[in-house]
């Protein structure tokens, strides 16, 4: 596309050079330049883009575009904008020509929940004879195909991009987790959303938001924009956790439908007579003058509430709720939520091991309530947190583990640039609160803390190993090293001699 025409409808402050280029990609990362790139210079929070003009330049991109009049020049042609990140966006979705216009798009939002839901989803519409483009945390997928992912919302360049590649395969849905970072950072600027799911709110990224109220402005507007500049002809959805505190204030600044889930308070979708497992879970669904009777292959409180959420969206886009029920009963678990570590002991619900994603105070607390709904035996937490990241949540964190587990081993999560000791010497002090006078472990080295932990189990005993789920890596200091808990915890156990080959 002509850059001129690329930006015709950008707020420009001021521009010079040759606009007659052709534009092949926007881009922000410098080391991504091509001959047809324009490369959109965005103020960061710990290097500015405008430090890597040069560097762009020197590898031949066509064009930039400034938000630091400084970097104005007569050597290059550059387009200065008010706000990068808001240009970025705009610029992105013209070059991709606005394709969330041609799809039905879904996105889910809150602090916990978003991976399961988002996938549980997808698999609801797959199987009603959709064709669904899944972005999230664990992986980008179109049908089977996987994608590269690197956060859980990518970019707002890479998330046109995807979604052009959903409707270059034909799909007629994408389905997306969106964080309260990509909200913020205007990643999701200029994709309209048809349905809007929240699943709930609770302690996290403090580091980034600095308290609640800006958290919840922050996902609130996923819920404000719905609908507030609609290209299609449908109608729009907000589907909310009606257990959620939170709830209500974004049913009052939505232009959706409301559509509320839940299971303590009046819902539109309820769950009833709840009975939990360590195989799954069973409930009654409660829907207009309907009570039908679900069982999952997943487990938890929380699952009750993902798969409540996933209901509710097959049913506003049209799938019988026998369809829907069908499906999710078929549906086994993804992978880092709750995941059961195969241990292959002779006796059922021996040497119990579960590896979860949770990495907050709440879904931690979830996360050990569940362990202790079915565990015959103790519940045995390997646990830390995460170094550059949200230091408030770390006491609240350990006292939530000392309260709930019959032993604690606090360890290192991804520490990154800080001391992994100096991270635990912030947990201790809830951690002792919630032990009072039980004993518990201090152990850096995850891997040791996972063998140890794995030791000390006793049939009937149950093993979380919580806070890093899925990935398959581990961040110390500027270092990535390859690190899978579930890997871990199976070598533990054949090692100790509880697992046979």
């Amino acid at each position: 596309m002509n850059l001129k025409d690329l930006i015709h409808n950008t707020e420009i402050l001021a521009f010079a050079g040759e606009l007659e280029k052709e534009i092949g990609e926007v881009i922000y990362d410098s080391r991504e330049v091509t001959s047809h790139a324009l490369f959109v210079a965005v103020p960061g929070f710990k290097t500015d883009g405008h430090q890597f003009i040069a560097d762009a330049l020197q590898r031949g991109v066509a064009a930039v575009v400034i938000e630091n009049e400084q970097y104005r020049s007569d050597q290059y042609t550059w387009v200065q904008v008010a706000n990068s990140r808001k240009a970025l966006a705009d610029l992105s979705s013209v070059l991709c020509g606005h394709p969330s216009r041609f799809l039905n798009v879904i996105g889910v939002t809150g602090t916990n929940g978003k991976t399961t839901t988002t996938n549980l989803i997808a698999k609801v519409l797959e199987n009603a004879g959709h064709q669904v483009g899944l972005i999230g945390t664990i992986q980008n997928r179109i049908g089977q195909e996987i994608l590269p992912a690197s956060c859980t919302t990518p970019e707002a360049p890479d998330l046109q991009k995807l979604f052009k590649t959903f409707l270059d395969k034909g799909a007629d849905y994408g389905v997306m987790e969106v964080s309260s970072h990509a909200l913020e950072l205007q990643r999701v600027k200029n994709t309209e959303f048809d349905v809007v799911v929240f699943t709930n709110l609770t302690q996290d990224h403090l580091d980034f938001h600095q308290n609640m109220e800006s958290y919840l402005a922050a996902k609130g507007k996923l819920f404000s924009s719905l609908g507030q500049h609609s290209y299609k002809n449908r109608r729009k959805f907000a589907i909310l956790n009606a257990d959620d505190p939170y709830a209500e204030d974004l049913a009052e600044i939505t232009r959706g439908s409301v559509i509320t889930y839940g299971i303590k308070n009046d819902a539109d979708v309820k769950a009833e007579k709840v009975k939990i497992t360590h195989k799954g879970v069973e409930y009654f669904l409660k829907y207009t003058n309907q009570e039908l009777l679900v069982r999952l292959k997943l487990t938890g409180f929380f699952n009750v509430y993902n798969s409540l959420a996933a209901i509710a969206v097959g049913l506003v886009e049209g799938i019988s709720v026998e369809q829907i029920i069908a499906t999710l009963e078929k549906t086994s678990g993804i992978p880092g939520r709750f995941e059961n570590v195969d241990n292959d002991s002779d006796s059922d619900g021996n040497y119990t091991v579960i590896v979860d994603y949770s990495h907050t105070p709440d879904s931690l607390k979830n996360c050990l309530k569940t362990a202790r709904m079915f565990a015959r035996g103790r519940v045995i937490v390997v646990f830390g947190c995460g170094g550059d990241r949200d230091r408030t949540k770390r006491p609240l964190m350990g006292e939530v583990a000392g309260r709930l587990a019959d032993l604690c081993l606090v360890t290192s999560d991804n520490p990154r640039s800080e001391d992994p000791e100096k991270i635990i010497d912030e947990i201790i002090p809830g951690l002792a609160r919630g032990v009072g006078k039980r004993a518990y472990l201090r152990i850096a080295d995850r891997k040791e803390a996972i063998f140890r932990a794995i030791k000390e189990a006793e049939p009937e005993d149950v093993v979380i190993i919580a806070g890093k789920g899925h990935e398959d890596y581990q961040i110390i200091g500027s270092q990535v090293i390859h690190f899978d808990d579930r890997e871990v915890a199976r070598d533990a156990l054949r090692q100790t001699g509880k697992r046979k080959d």
